[in-house]
């Protein structure tokens, strides 16, 4: 089709484009490359298929947002058929009279359905992300508040900007492209396998051939040389994430449990730097989140903190280290050292203390980012390299160093919560032989309302006939705070000692009524030698239940109940059906408030939240969270978790409301009472 003269043209175009492209490309893999920790690419085959699953089938984008995201899927289907179609315009334009893949037949026909549909579908796309930017209510889903801290570029319009250059090469392309096929159709005299060009062809009607064919040529030109002219600027656009986001599914770390935090070499002599204090300091999948970052701002949306008012947007923090990185682009592939820290350029100190680690931000990106981890990692630097971190967090740690607990309580009061019970509470000592190990954690020994939770579990298991045990004083905190809050050494120091010990116990089966402990011991410990059966008591309670050896609790046919999935429960560890499968026994009516399962909010202890004051903003998570369990019209609130029950019940305060109760202690009801002396305690944190 072309002529000799623009097929000499467009070769030393492309090669020039392809030049360019390919020289900020390196620059990019070369930023990327400066990180720590190298990207993973074990289980290849694995990788592969869930890059292609993830990239194709969109199920996180569509997960909110419905009809911009459904739009956004045929953009990305239309898209990844146009490398097919661009393949095949290349080689028309280069040899005389081919017609990609063929002439005529069924191939050429359902080629031509497919490259029809997916390039309106492409249009239809852009042109609402074009139009939802000038409309509300979409156009706020891409603002940021404006107490968060935000790149000058960004806050300057940097974003739209470059989201217009982007939108614009994509209606020019696929919009040439869609044109020289209606033109085609025109002078054809109609195609049902282009049903649209078909529509469009009208268009064209008066065209006489010689018009036609420097139409041809025209159309052909705007979509392939727009690629060429266009490409070279990739690396430096949030169009990037076209071929970030899929590379960067391939490679992210493989975590047993979406929190789980890489350790720190503390024997290696030679580390200057722990944590990350500048760009080259976060690991290379961090550095490489920040090119395939989207900006859509679905972090932003689920973030608790961000919700309720904070300065923290984990959207913020990755388009920040992007346009940091921007400004230093060249420098960094070079091997410059970072201008700024990251602390007061990427994320602000409020921010990166009102993380609560709930792991919403990295369970809702659809390109695979973890801003999560990048807080952690400053917060690493800031406690072990700076000294500087929130003062209240300082009695935690004291109480976890030398008491082996952050409420700093005396060991020796590990066993005060089954005080008064009417039953044996058998510690290792005294039953070593225990098919399950009840590992308590330290709320049950320190806290008189989490005692209540433990005191009911015992109960059911003694009426169940388990044989268990509890670790008694031999347990120390599990070090989730410490970890959480950035004391990797103090968290190592505490993880090595309890899997010393359980190692030593060698249990068949652990049981947890903090998810914060079922995380540690099930998906972190294993990092310091230490790999357990470990479940969560509603899992045993939802197992002994099935097994009918629980007894009938009292029901309650006309009350409403509903479930708070705590985010170490659920979001980070998957437990979801188990807590409701155990409620079930009930009998009452299950209602789901509108934020549950993978998709629930969080309490706000999280993250060390718990032991520290909680950042200024609109209202604390816990509110927010407690008024949307009252909004469901529930009776009862039922949850898993020690410290989101805390959270929620200071924030219901002596307010009317639904009641807050763990599940064990709803199962728990219909058994004989104990002379506990255990009352309610109001501790906050």
């Amino acid at each position: 089709m072309l002529t000799a003269g623009e097929q000499v043209l467009f070769l030393v175009l492309a090669l020039l484009s392809a030049a360019a492209t390919l020289a900020g490309l390196c620059d990019m893999w070369r930023i990327v490359r400066r990180g720590e920790r190298e990207l993973a690419l074990d289980g290849l085959a694995s990788r592969l298929r869930d890059t292609l699953t993830a990239s194709l089938l969109q199920r996180k984008t569509l997960r909110m947002r419905k009809l911009t995201s459904w739009l956004h899927l045929g953009v990305v289907w239309g898209f990844s058929f146009y490398a097919l179609v661009n393949l095949g315009d290349l080689l028309e334009g280069y040899v005389p009279g081919y017609h990609f893949p063929a002439r005529e037949g069924l191939l050429a026909e359902l080629y031509r359905l497919a490259a029809d549909l997916l390039s309106v579908a492409v249009l239809v796309g852009v042109l609402w992300f074009v139009l939802r930017r000038a409309l509300r209510p979409w156009r706020a889903e891409l603002q940021f508040p404006s107490n968060v801290l935000l790149h000058p570029k960004a806050r300057a319009g940097a974003i739209s900007r470059d989201s217009r250059i982007v939108a614009g090469f994509i209606l020019l392309h696929v919009g040439a492209r869609f044109l020289g096929d209606a033109l085609a159709v025109a002078g054809e005299g109609g195609d049902l396998a282009r049903p649209f060009a078909s529509l469009a062809a009208p268009l064209f009607a008066g065209v006489d051939a010689r018009g036609g064919e420097l139409l041809r040529h025209l159309f052909w030109w705007l979509a392939l040389g727009s690629i060429a002219l266009f490409t070279p600027w990739f690396p430096q656009s949030k169009h990037a994430h076209l071929f970030m986001a899929p590379l960067n599914f391939l490679t992210r770390p493989q975590r047993r449990s979406p929190g789980a935090l890489a350790p720190l070499d503390f024997g290696d002599e030679s580390r200057e730097q722990f944590g990350a204090a500048k760009l080259e300091h976060l690991d290379q999948s961090q550095l490489l989140d920040a090119f395939a970052c989207i900006q859509c701002n679905r972090c932003q949306d689920v973030c608790p903190a961000t919700t309720t008012g904070k300065e923290l947007s984990p959207a913020a923090l990755e388009i920040n280290k992007r346009y940091e990185i921007g400004g230093q682009f060249v420098a960094l592939a070079a091997g410059a050292e970072s201008e700024r820290p990251l602390l007061g350029s990427v994320i602000s100190e409020s921010a990166l203390w009102a993380c609560t680690s709930c792991g919403a931000c990295t369970d809702i990106c659809p390109v695979g980012n973890e801003p999560m981890h990048d807080i952690l990692e400053i917060r690493r630097d800031q406690v072990l390299m700076e000294g500087n971190f929130p003062a209240e967090l300082q009695a935690a740690f004291n109480g976890m160093e030398r008491q082996g607990n952050p409420w700093g309580a005396a060991r020796d009061e590990r066993m005060r919560w089954a005080r008064g019970l009417d039953i044996p509470v058998p510690t290792v000592e005294e039953n070593p032989g225990c098919e399950l190990l009840y590992w308590t954690g330290c709320a049950v020994s320190h806290d008189p309302r989490a005692a209540l939770t433990a005191r009911a579990l015992v109960k059911l298991l003694h009426a169940a006939g388990v044989n268990y045990a509890v670790t008694g004083e031999r347990e120390n905190c599990s070090g989730d705070v410490a970890r959480r809050a950035g004391n990797e050494y103090l968290y190592e120091e505490l993880a090595r000692g309890n899997v010393e010990t359980l190692n030593e116990l060698a249990p068949a089966r652990i049981v947890v009524t903090c998810p914060h402990c079922l995380h540690n011991l099930d998906s972190e410990y294993p990092q310091f030698g230490g790999d357990y059966e470990v479940v969560h008591h509603t899992q045993l309670l939802d197992e002994l239940g099935a097994e009918g050896r629980l007894p009938q609790p009292p029901a309650r046919p006309g009350a409403r109940i509903t479930f708070h999935d705590p985010c170490y429960l659920g979001r980070h560890n998957g437990v979801f059906d188990s807590p409701r499968r155990a409620l079930g026994s009930l009998q009452g009516e299950m209602v789901e408030m509108p934020r549950h399962r993978s998709d629930s909010f969080c309490c706000g202890a999280g993250g060390a939240q718990f032991w520290k004051e909680e950042e200024a903003g609109s209202r604390t998570v816990g509110a927010e969270r407690y008024a949307e369990a009252a909004a469901s019209g529930a009776d009862i609130v039922a949850t898993g978790c020690p410290f989101c029950l805390q959270m929620l019940e200071s924030s219901k305060g002596d307010g009317v409301g639904p009641v807050l109760r763990d599940v064990a202690e709803l199962l728990a009801e219909g058994l004989p009472a104990d002379d506990s002396g255990q009352e309610g305690s109001a501790h906050a944190g």
